[in-house]
C-alpha cells in the first residue's frame, strides 16, 4: 500500500537527481567561513518553446498474480505547455485511460499471471517559462474561466478540506486582504514563512493538510507545501489547484535544487500550484520551491527570505516558474481505471498493483522504474 504521509525513509532521506553545484558555490568551497554568496539571478520570462521527449519504463521482476501498471501521461495544453504524442511498448495489454474528472491521462497496462511485466512510454511535450505581467490589462470577460470550473477548484477533497482548521488558518492568514490577488499574496507569504522543507519525508509527501495544521508539523515536500497553499486559497474562496509534474533539465539560473538530471529523473517529480485571479487568469505559484532553496541550496539552512540566494526565487515564484518542467495533470482524488485499491490523492508517480495489493511507489527495491528525458533542438 502507499505509505501514510508522515512516514520517513528507512536508512536515509530521499535524494533527487543531483546536479553540479553552481559556479559561485564550487568556487567558494575553500573560501573563509565569513564569505557570503553573491546575489543570485532568478527571473523566468516567457520565451521560446522547448521540446522534450520523456521516457518512463517499469520492470517488475517477481510480481504475484496478475499485475496492473499505470503511468502518468502529460495531459495539459495551455499557453505554457503543449502535450503532444505518446508511443508505448509492453508485453501486456495497454491502452490510454483517464481519471474521468479532470482529464488526467495515463497509460494503463494489464499483465496475466506468470508474465514478467515491462512497459515503456515515451511522450513528447513542449514547455516554456511563465511570468505574470501584473500591470497588464485585465483578462476580458469572454476569456475567463466559467463559473462551474472555478467552483470545481474551490471544492474540498479528501486531502484538501476547506473547513475547520483549514478555513480558520486561511482567514487568519488573509486578515485585512480584500481582493483575490491580496489573499493569494498573503497565503503565499504565510506558507513561505511557516512551512519548511523536510528532506526525510518520503517521495513528494502526501498533501494531508488537515493533519499538518492539526499537529503543527508544517514540514514536508512539494505535495505538502503547495497543497497547503492550494487548500488555504480554496478555503477563502480563491480557486486554486496543484499541478503534478516532473523536472526535466538543469535550471538556466544555476540553482541545483530547481534542476533535473535528464539521464535519470527518478526522484525528480515535483508538484507546483496555480491560483485563479480574476484580472490575470491562472497564475503560477510555487512556495514549495522557495522552501527547498532555503533548506537545501546551500550548506546552511537559510531562514530569511531576503537572503540573496532566496530573495529572487521568493519574488519570481509568485507568478512564474521556469519551463524546465512538465505537468502531468491537476487531478485530486484520482480513481485509476481498473484498480482494485482505492483512490490516490494524486497521480505523479508510476503505480502498480498485484494480487497482493498496491506496490509502494516509493520503494526502489520492490518497484523498479526509470525516467529519462531528451531535449530536441533544431
Amino acid at each position: 500500500m502507499i505509505p501514510v504521509r508522515r512516514s520517513l525513509l528507512q536508512g536515509g532521506a530521499a535524494v533527487g537527481a543531483l546536479m553540479l553545484a553552481p559556479t559561485w558555490l564550487r568556487a567558494q568551497t575553500n573560501a573563509p567561513a565569513s564569505s557570503s554568496p553573491p546575489e543570485r539571478r532568478f527571473s523566468p520570462q516567457v520565451g521560446p518553446w522547448r521540446t522534450f521527449e520523456v521516457t518512463t519504463r517499469v520492470d517488475l521482476a517477481d510480481p504475484v498474480g496478475a499485475t496492473r501498471i499505470w503511468l502518468p501521461v502529460p495531459s495539459l495544453n495551455t499557453d505554457w505547455q503543449r502535450s503532444l504524442e505518446s508511443r508505448y511498448n509492453s508485453n501486456g495489454k495497454s491502452h490510454m485511460g483517464s481519471d474521468g474528472v479532470e482529464g488526467a491521462r495515463m497509460l494503463f497496462t494489464e499483465f496475466a499471471d506468470g508474465v514478467k511485466p515491462f512497459v515503456e512510454i515515451t511522450s513528447r511535450v513542449q514547455t516554456r517559462n511563465r511570468s505574470t505581467e501584473w500591470n497588464a490589462p485585465a483578462v476580458p470577460a469572454f476569456a475567463r474561466e466559467d463559473a462551474a470550473t472555478l467552483s470545481h477548484y474551490t471544492r474540498s477533497t479528501h486531502l484538501l478540506p476547506t473547513g475547520g482548521i483549514v478555513r480558520t488558518t486561511a482567514l487568519k492568514a488573509t486578515q485585512g486582504a480584500k481582493t483575490d490577488a491580496q489573499k493569494a499574496r498573503a497565503i503565499y507569504d504565510w506558507v513561505v514563512v511557516n512551512a519548511w522543507r523536510e528532506p526525510k519525508v518520503r517521495g513528494c509527501g502526501e498533501g494531508d493538510i488537515k493533519t499538518m495544521l492539526e499537529t503543527g508539523n508544517l514540514g514536508g515536500k512539494c505535495a505538502d507545501i503547495n497543497a497547503l497553499f492550494v487548500g488555504l486559497c480554496r478555503a477563502v474562496g480563491v480557486p486554486a489547484r496543484d499541478v503534478y509534474g516532473l523536472r526535466l533539465a538543469p535550471s538556466a539560473f544555476g540553482y541545483k535544487e530547481l534542476s533535473g538530471n535528464p539521464a535519470g529523473l527518478k526522484g525528480a517529480q515535483h508538484c507546483r500550484a496555480e491560483v485563479y485571479l480574476q484580472a490575470h487568469g491562472w497564475v503560477a505559484m510555487d512556495p514549495a520551491d522557495v522552501a527547498k532553496v532555503m533548506r537545501l541550496e546551500t550548506a546552511e539552512w537559510i531562514k530569511k527570505t531576503d537572503h540573496p540566494v532566496v530573495a529572487p526565487v521568493n519574488q519570481h515564484l509568485f507568478g512564474g516558474w521556469e519551463g524546465n518542467w512538465l505537468a502531468w495533470n491537476t487531478a485530486h482524488d484520482v480513481q485509476l481505471p481498473g484498480a482494485k485499491e482505492g483512490r490516490l490523492g494524486f497521480l505523479m508517480y508510476p503505480v502498480a498493483e498485484t494480487s497482493e495489493g498496491r506496490i509502494d511507489s516509493y520503494a526502489p527495491d520492490s518497484f523498479k522504474y526509470t525516467i529519462t528525458s531528451r531535449e530536441i533542438t533544431g
